[in-house]
């Protein structure tokens, strides 16, 4: 599912360059679940990043389904996103304004499903998640572990096989975040690869493999 060989990330500020990675080797096979640790700088946000398309290396090679991605244009990275990933983030980054229906409806939007075929769809996951009964409510009527749901769904929507997850239960109480973490484990026996990001041990204990980053370098977890 992922290769990486050698990924470096330079950012340069000024004067002064950043070696973000440092020559990062690993590989991600198909239907794995997988955690990322490491200390605040060690590089865990940047490998999220370039994993999901949302920023490429400075140097190095990094295959996705066998593709190598880095040298595709904007465009194209966008609907290896769109195509084949999908993200959970930790602020969620549900619109605001938009019913959990709404937003989960967004990607199958751009993807250009027609309506029939999205509401199908978003009704489906929904009910996957636990949320049929609240798909007509806002980001605001919701808690944090069913706003967390809802980004779940919306990750889904166009049926990608792998997801990201960067500190998922991070804005949630011990057991929102539990319910969280029974839903990927299920979504990894259901055939989804999954990486998440995480400072949770509750978490990383329940994956099959635990990645260890500092400084740049993966130092555990090959």
């Amino acid at each position: 599912m992922i290769q990486m060989k050698a990924i470096k990330k330079i950012y340069s500020t000024g004067k002064v360059d950043v070696e973000a990675l440092r020559g990062i080797d690993l590989q991600v096979e198909n239907n794995e679940f997988i955690s990322i640790m490491g200390p605040s700088g060690s590089g865990k946000s940047t490998l999220m990043n370039i994993m999901g398309c949302l920023d490429t290396p400075t140097s190095g090679e990094y295959y996705l389904d066998k593709e190598k991605v880095q040298t595709k244009s904007p465009n194209h990275l966008a609907e290896i996103r769109n195509q084949k990933i999908g993200f959970v983030f930790q602020n969620f980054n549900l619109l605001p304004y938009a019913t959990a229906f709404e937003n989960v409806e967004v990607p199958l939007i751009f993807k250009g499903v027609s309506s029939k075929k999205r509401r199908k769809r978003a009704e489906e996951l929904l009910d996957k998640v636990g949320l049929k009964d609240r798909m007509d409510h806002k980001p605001t009527e919701l808690s944090g572990g069913e706003m967390q749901r809802v980004s779940i769904a919306r990750a889904l929507a166009c049926e990608p096989n792998l997801i990201l997850a960067d500190e998922p239960t991070g804005n949630l109480d011990s057991i929102s975040g539990g319910e969280i973490v029974d839903l990927f484990e299920n979504l990894w026996k259901q055939g989804h690869t999954i990486v998440v990001i995480t400072h949770d041990t509750g978490i990383s204990r329940r994956t099959q493999r635990i990645v260890k980053l500092r400084d740049g370098m993966v130092v555990d977890g090959f």
